[in-house]
């Protein structure tokens, strides 16, 4: 990146602007959110940018970053997860649009227990832009036939049938079909 050019892309501002504009933020905030802007660098600087959603409970995310591992040993790949960006906003779902805007995939590690990320799957799904680049990886837990529950299972047959939902029972396999990801 030369010193002439932008840290961050033009289209990539104008769409931010255009997402926040509804909203009334305090400079603050918008210092705050510059500040996260000029931290994605390495989106910009990598062909392919992965953003991982997930639980961040004990276990959970230590299976988020073997994921984030697992896709930062790919050539010109960025993996990240939203705690790897600084700052708390007040509103986490601006934090979350504005990141999701700017990579290239976005990628949800699904577990049951404790919890998940509901919110983040509903706004996959929500949006034609976040669901055509999302990804899904759902464990599969033996004898349980519906252990998320109705809602989760409608989402995850959105992915199913556009042959992105991928699913695992143990780590070796995570790191399997993590390698199948884009």
């Amino acid at each position: 990146m030369s010193d002439e050019e932008p840290p961050v892309p033009e289209e990539v501002l104008t769409s931010a602007k255009d997402q926040l504009d509804d909203e009334e933020i305090s400079l603050a905030d918008n210092e705050e959110i510059l500040h996260t802007l000029s931290e994605l660098t390495p989106v910009y600087e990598n062909e392919r940018s992965y953003f991982v959603l997930g639980n961040y409970d004990r276990e959970p995310i230590r299976r988020l970053n073997l994921v984030v591992d697992r896709l930062n040993r790919r050539q010109d790949a960025y993996a990240f997860r939203m705690v790897d960006i600084r700052g708390e906003w007040d509103n986490s779902i601006q934090k979350f649009c504005l990141i999701a805007d700017t990579v290239t995939y976005l990628v949800g590690v699904a577990e049951k227990e404790p919890s998940d990320f509901l919110v983040e799957q509903g706004l996959l799904v929500g949006t034609t832009e976040f669901f055509a680049k999302s990804h899904v990886l759902k464990r599969v837990y033996e004898g349980e036939e519906h252990p998320f529950g109705w809602m989760q299972d409608g989402v995850f047959e959105l992915f199913e049938r556009e042959e992105r939902l991928y699913r695992w029972q143990t780590e070796e396999e995570l790191v399997d079909v993590t390698e199948e990801l884009p």
